[in-house]
């Protein structure tokens, strides 16, 4: 049974690689692969675009949020298996614990699963593979890897799904017709899901393809650092106080102002201190609704009326916060 089903996997991988021949001309560090990924995410893409996506639709209206939820419930309690295999793996003997006792508390008192008792009792669901335990023992991800039917990946985390379904109790449910019927109500009760982030995602990207590449890059790197956040923000220093854009302290632009004048070495058009106070009418108790450069000239168009230091101009709203119909939530 299962040798017929990697036959069928390994077939499908090797068709779509012959068929991929589109290139790039200059692909990124982490994604040297992309002319092909490219054609394999398109497929995906087409896929589910006119069977999945509808089968989902179809399956979110006939059955009830409650049967849902319980068909939900019940591929869940069958992964904590996997996340406890791959914790005890990694040496986590306290969140594999975890996971034993769900799967333990949810298998007898949530009727085989279709309840979670288990976070009622607030015990903690952890997210685990044999990708990520591949990486917690130093295996580099490899290049992006997009597979056909199985979407987004890495060369690490394509192999680390032979680890899952190996591990998987799914795979070894009698006869192969009930497994893979299994296999597949799990498959279309999670893209039933992900119905509302497919429709963000497709009004929030411009290019899904790159979306949903650094997307799970990104989500992968964070799983492996155990959801800590990354390290690499810029360190300050302890106590260091933020700069500061309001008004600047009693004395301070008329110090500067002279101090500038006595040098007589700044470059004409490059903002002093002096310059950078911001300058009120008499009697005026807000800023102006435009702000004037050393020469006269306005903000240009587009620009926020918010007062700013000196000759600098706020931009206009970035791009998916200003900008209709490039963040819209169906």
């Amino acid at each position: 049974m299962m040798t017929t089903r990697m036959r069928a996997i390994t077939v499908g991988v090797a068709a779509l690689a012959l068929t991929a021949c589109s290139t790039v001309q200059t692909p990124s560090k982490d994604d040297p692969w992309e002319g092909f990924n490219r054609t394999v995410y398109t497929f995906n893409d087409k896929v589910d675009q006119y069977a999945l996506k509808p089968v989902a639709q179809g399956y979110v209206k006939v059955t009830p949020q409650p049967v849902r939820d319980s068909v939900t419930n019940f591929f869940a309690n069958i992964g904590d298996v996997y996340n406890a295999a791959n914790n005890l793996l990694q040496l986590k003997i306290a969140d594999g614990v975890e996971d034993i006792m769900r799967i333990v508390i949810n298998t007898v008192f949530g009727v085989g699963g279709l309840f979670d008792v288990a976070t009622l009792a607030k015990l903690p669901k952890h997210d685990q593979d044999f990708g990520l335990t591949l990486g917690h023992y130093g295996v580099p991800p490899g290049p992006y890897l997009v597979l056909p039917l199985f979407g987004p990946s890495t060369v690490r985390d394509g192999v680390g799904l032979l680890g899952n379904y190996f591990i998987n109790p799914l795979t070894y449910v009698d006869p192969a017709a009930v497994s893979w019927g299994l296999y597949g109500l799990n498959v279309v009760s999670t893209r039933a899901n992900l119905l509302g982030a497919s429709n963000l995602l497709e009004g929030a990207a411009i290019d899904k393809y790159s979306f949903v590449r650094n997307a799970y890059l990104q989500r992968r790197q964070y799983q492996l650092s155990d959801g800590h956040a990354s390290n690499n923000l810029p360190d300050y220093g302890e106590g260091a106080p933020p700069p500061n854009y309001g008004e600047p302290e009693e004395g301070a632009a008329a110090a500067a102002g002279g101090a500038a004048a006595a040098s007589g070495t700044a470059h004409a058009g490059a903002p002093t201190a002096a310059s950078m106070a911001p300058a009120y009418p008499s009697g005026a108790a807000s800023a102006p609704a435009t702000l004037e450069g050393p020469a006269g000239a306005t903000a240009p168009a587009g620009a926020s009326e918010t007062a700013v230091p000196g000759e600098q101009y706020v931009p206009p709203a970035r791009i998916g916060i200003g900008a209709p119909g490039l963040l819209r939530l169906h």
